[in-house]
C-alpha cells in the first residue's frame, strides 16, 4: 500500500490526523481545527495569567484529551520592568508628535476603551515570565515561541512531558535552537504574517530541513491551500503553519470590517514594515503604514514604544470603525483567500487538494 504522504512524523509526535498547525487568538477556531483532525496553537501574548489559566480550561473541555499549543515571545530588547506610564514617557519625542499629527489631521477620537496593548502584554520582560508559569504548571502539550529563543525553556518544559517549538527566520537561528535541542522547527519564511524576517519559505524550508535531521520541521509563510501543504511536505517539512487562511473563517472573533479586508486582499496589499510594532512585521496595508512612509516621517520607535504608539490608534479605529486605519496580521497567501467558510471546513479543503495534487503527480 503507498504511503500517505500526508501521515508525517508531526503526525506521530503529536498523534494527530492532518499536519495542519493553526496559529490563532481564537479559541472557537482552535477547537474547530483540532477536532477537525488537526492542530492549533492559541496566541497569548496579550491576555493575563488568569485569562491563559481560563483559556487553557475552557478548550480542554471542547476537545478533551486531544493535544494543543500555546504561543508567547521573549523579545530579548524590551526593557525587564516598568508600568506602562513609565514607558508611554519614553517614547521618543519625534515619534510621539508624529503620531499626534497623524491621529490630528485624521481626526481620529481617543479610544473608548484603554488599548489592549496597554495591558502590557510582552513589552516588557516581566509578563511573558508570569505567562509562562502559568503554561507550565498546565502542562500544555506544546509551547511555542514566536519572538525569542526558547531554550531557556527546555529543561522545565521536557520535565512536564511538553514539547517546546522554535518560530526562526534564518537558518542560523534554526540551527541554535536545534542545538540547544527544542521539539520542532517552524521555517518562517518572509511571505509570513506578522514578525518575520527576509527569507523566503522557497528558500529557508528546505535550508533548516537539511539540517533538522529527526526534528521535524514546520513550513510557515503564505500557506493558505492545499497545494501549499502538498509543496512544503516535497520541500522536507513534517507539517505546516497556518495564520491568516483563519481569520476569515465563521469561527474568526475578528471584526466583519477586518473579515472584509481579508477576503478583498491580494498579496500586494500586505506591508512588510516596522511601523506597527518597531520589528519588522507583515500586515495589511492601511492609513497608519500610508503615513509613516511618507518623506516627512521619523522611522518607527524601536520597539516597544511603535507599539504603544499604535496600539492607541489601534484601538481606536477598532472602538470608532475606523475603517482605513484598521489592519492585521496577514500573509501573502492572502489572496487565496476568497471566502468565508467554517474552520472545519477549511481544514477538509486543504486536505482533499493536497491529496489531489499528490495523485496528480504520481499519477
Amino acid at each position: 500500500m503507498r504511503k500517505n504522504p500526508l501521515h508525517t512524523k508531526l503526525c506521530d509526535s503529536l498523534g494527530i490526523e492532518y499536519p495542519i498547525i493553526a496559529f490563532t487568538h481564537c479559541k472557537d477556531v482552535a477547537a474547530a481545527v483540532i477536532n477537525a483532525g488537526g492542530f492549533a496553537v492559541i496566541g497569548q501574548t496579550q491576555h493575563t495569567p488568569d485569562e491563559i489559566a481560563a483559556d487553557i480550561k475552557w478548550l480542554r473541555e471542547r476537545i478533551g484529551s486531544k493535544p494543543f499549543g500555546v504561543d508567547l515571545v521573549f523579545p530579548a530588547s524590551v526593557p525587564e520592568v516598568g508600568s506602562i506610564d513609565d514607558l508611554l514617557a519614553k517614547i521618543p519625542k519625534p515619534q510621539r508628535e508624529f503620531a499626534e499629527d497623524i491621529k490630528r489631521r485624521h481626526q481620529i477620537p481617543p479610544p473608548k476603551k484603554t488599548p489592549e496593548i496597554f495591558q502590557l502584554g510582552w513589552v516588557t520582560l516581566e509578563t511573558p515570565r508570569k505567562q509562562l508559569e502559568v503554561v507550565l504548571d498546565e502542562k500544555v502539550p506544546v509551547l511555542a515561541s514566536g519572538l525569542g529563543n526558547p531554550a531557556f525553556i527546555l529543561e522545565a518544559a521536557h520535565a512536564r512531558g511538553m514539547q517546546v517549538w522554535g518560530l526562526v527566520g534564518k537558518p542560523r537561528q534554526a540551527k541554535r535552537e536545534l542545538d540547544a535541542g527544542v521539539d520542532a522547527i517552524i521555517a518562517q519564511g518572509t511571505d509570513a504574517a506578522g514578525h518575520t524576517g527576509n527569507i523566503g519559505t522557497f528558500s529557508i524550508v528546505p535550508q533548516v530541513a537539511a539540517m533538522a535531521g529527526d526534528t521535524p520541521v514546520i513550513a510557515a509563510g503564505g500557506v493558505t491551500t492545499g497545494r501549499h501543504l502538498a509543496a512544503a511536505i516535497t520541500l522536507g517539512a513534517a507539517g505546516v503553519w497556518t495564520g491568516t487562511v483563519w481569520l476569515a473563517s465563521r469561527e474568526s472573533d475578528v471584526s466583519m470590517t477586518i473579515k472584509e479586508k481579508i477576503l478583498a486582499a491580494t498579496a500586494e496589499d500586505t506591508s512588510f514594515s516596522a511601523c506597527v510594532s518597531g520589528f519588522t512585521m507583515r500586515t495589511l496595508k492601511s492609513q497608519w503604514h500610508k503615513e509613516w512612509e511618507s518623506p516627512n516621517a521619523p522611522p518607527p520607535a524601536p520597539a516597544p514604544y511603535q507599539l504603544l504608539l499604535f496600539g492607541e490608534v489601534k484601538q481606536s479605529a477598532m472602538d470608532w470603525n475606523l475603517e482605513s486605519f484598521m489592519t492585521e496580521a496577514a500573509g501573502q497567501g492572502v489572496g487565496f483567500v476568497t471566502e468565508m467558510k467554517p474552520a472545519r471546513q477549511i481544514v477538509f479543503d486543504m486536505v482533499e487538494e493536497a491529496i489531489a495534487v499528490f495523485e496528480e503527480i504520481t499519477g
